[in-house]
């Protein structure tokens, strides 16, 4: 018995699948452009594969295949380059402000308000005097990170230390940044 071998028709797929492949992308990205991004991708690699296509499956089961693996590939991509997704910061440990917070979204530069009052010289001079009292590889990481604002991957690949030791030294520079400025600046 002879089976019946698909074929593809790239000049049909944005009427055939495009709807399809979007909706299926939204429900696991949940960013309208992003999905719309991911699925040209997969219009595009697909074109590329062509000669990889075997007939074994329908158009869509195919694309979708490729789809999978650009919507795999988006998430271990910003998963990989943060390199601290879950890990959690607890910044302020008594009073009204106790709480954590999720390394990826703790502020990571000092720039717009905090820019502004660090130019004057006081606070920078306090500032510079905190860091100073920092542990000597804890004041190297946390400039290379949150000043001079390195790459984690670079940072790590010089120090030699992991992602997850990298973002330890972080927070705990932070804790003791808070301290020295909650002491030495905002209790004046």
């Amino acid at each position: 018995m002879l089976t019946k071998k698909n074929i593809l028709n790239p000049k049909n797929w944005i009427s055939s699948h495009a709807d399809y492949l979007y909706n299926y992308t939204i429900t696991r990205v949940n960013n309208h452009d992003l999905a719309k991004d991911l699925v040209q991708e997969t219009f595009l690699a697909g074109l590329k594969a062509m000669e990889n296509f075997q007939g074994k499956s329908s158009e869509r089961t195919w694309l979708i295949s490729i789809l999978k693996r650009k919507i795999i590939d988006y998430y271990r991509k910003i998963n990989s380059a943060k390199g601290k997704a879950e890990v959690r910061m607890n910044f302020y440990t008594d009073g009204e402000n106790e709480g954590d917070w999720i390394e990826e979204r703790a502020p990571s530069d000092w720039s717009s308000e905090i820019d502004k009052s660090i130019e004057n010289d006081e606070l920078s001079i306090v500032l510079d005097k905190c860091i100073d009292h920092l542990p000597e590889k804890y004041a190297m990481v946390f400039r290379m990170k949150t000043i001079q604002q390195f790459e984690t991957e670079d940072i790590c690949k010089e120090l030699e230390i992991t992602s997850s030791n990298l973002w330890v030294i972080i927070h705990r520079a932070r804790t003791q940044l808070r301290k020295c400025m909650e002491e030495n600046w905002f209790k004046k």
